[in-house]
């Protein structure tokens, strides 16, 4: 009883009925989905139209337009607002040859929406796109029951402390496996770069990771992963929340490490240009901190506490296999003298784009100080 009352009603339709539908064949039309980045910067949304032939690239996608005003993006006298289409994926849940379009927000003039935070991301890795970043995401999330309460606890009470629930199995310790399998197959049939899965240390947490994708690619297949997990969720009657701490006390928070390279750290005695660009972030703590999470800050406060193997929000540190340090290099890299070092600051409800964008700045830009330089007006 307490299980079915925590998830939504629609996830209790009968799906062999959906089925029947689903299968009726669609006479070469197709359904193509437009993913975008709401007003809140961390919310998804979606809308779907018929085009009369599938779309081999992203250049076949018409640009559309949605109503601002009703997503926090613009105001209902002047509320038109333009879908730009920029990463193109096959469609996990109306299946071939439809497609899910992830798109960046234009306002009315044509200049990036608030929370458009891919336009200048894009603009910085053209720049330094001779330098090959590479990135892979490590992001965490809770399934919730539609209650607001982590899914698989006590009504009651909380289930007993961590520890057997990281990479658990049974069902005494790991709560939603269907839901992770499930999205772990839709974003590999969608065309996600996702490589990994795993329980992790509060139960009813999980990660899964994408990667490694080079510049821009990071934040596209990352946002594709999200909106994936959340529409998987919704067949499933459950919702993933990225808050960065869901349940306040002695449970592990949310965050979204982030591995990163250049090619130079990838080849023989690279760890010196690692050690490099760790000096650099050294001196910009600040800044960094500011854009790991969509309120400046605030949400990661509530993580970054130097308990629950993350750092302290007000320090930076570095050091080789350590968890408790802003920055880790994994054991492997710091014997091998070459390879790739973790940002374990990042929010689970960071934008990826400015994550790694942030990063590209002061790693390789060399840029300074808390201002960041418009590359536009040179």
């Amino acid at each position: 009883r307490a299980v079915a009352m925590s998830v939504s009603h629609s996830s209790r339709l009968n799906k062999l009925v959906r089925e029947q539908y689903m299968r009726l064949p669609q006479d070469g039309r197709v359904q193509v989905t437009y993913v975008w980045i709401d007003g809140s910067g961390e919310g998804v949304r979606c809308k779907t139209r018929t085009l009369d032939k599938e779309p081999k690239s992203i250049e076949d996608v018409p640009e559309w337009n949605f109503d601002g005003s009703s997503t926090a993006q613009a105001e209902g006298s002047n509320s038109d607002m333009f879908l730009v289409p920029v990463c193109m994926f096959r469609d996990p849940f109306c299946l071939d040859p439809n497609k899910l379009v992830l798109c960046e927000v234009l306002k009315y003039n044509r200049k990036p929406a608030e929370t458009n935070l891919r336009h200048t991301c894009k603009k910085v890795m053209d720049l330094v796109k001779d330098s090959h970043p590479w990135f892979g995401m490590e992001q965490e999330y809770t399934l919730l029951g539609v209650n607001g309460h982590p899914y698989g606890w006590p009504d009651n009470g909380f289930p007993g402390p961590q520890g057997p629930y990281y990479c658990g199995v049974g069902a005494d310790k790991v709560y939603g496996r269907d839901i992770v399998e499930s999205h772990y197959k839709a974003c590999l049939y969608a065309g996600v770069k996702i490589c990994g899965t795993n329980a992790e240390v509060m139960p009813s947490q999980w990660e899964f990771q994408v990667g490694p994708c080079e510049g821009i690619e990071m934040g596209d297949h990352l946002w594709m992963a999200r909106f994936i997990l959340h529409r998987v969720c919704e067949d499933f009657g459950v919702v993933a929340t990225l808050d960065p701490k869901p349940m306040t006390g002695n449970w592990n928070g949310a965050g979204c490490h982030t591995n990163y390279s250049t090619e130079e750290m990838r080849r023989e005695g690279g760890l010196k240009h690692i050690e490099a660009a760790i000096e650099k972030l050294s001196k910009r703590h600040d800044y960094h901190i500011c854009v790991y999470d969509p309120r400046g800050g605030r949400d990661n406060c509530r993580r970054l506490t130097g308990h629950h193997e993350t750092s302290n929000i007000f320090e930076f540190s570095a050091g080789v296999a350590n968890r408790g340090a802003s920055i880790r290099i994994p054991r492997q890299v710091g014997q091998d003298g070459y390879g790739y070092f973790e940002d374990r600051r990042p929010a689970a409800n960071c934008d990826p784009y400015a994550v790694t964008e942030a990063i590209m700045r002061t790693t390789v830009l060399n840029e300074t100080g808390v201002e960041t330089k418009d590359y536009a007006a040179h």
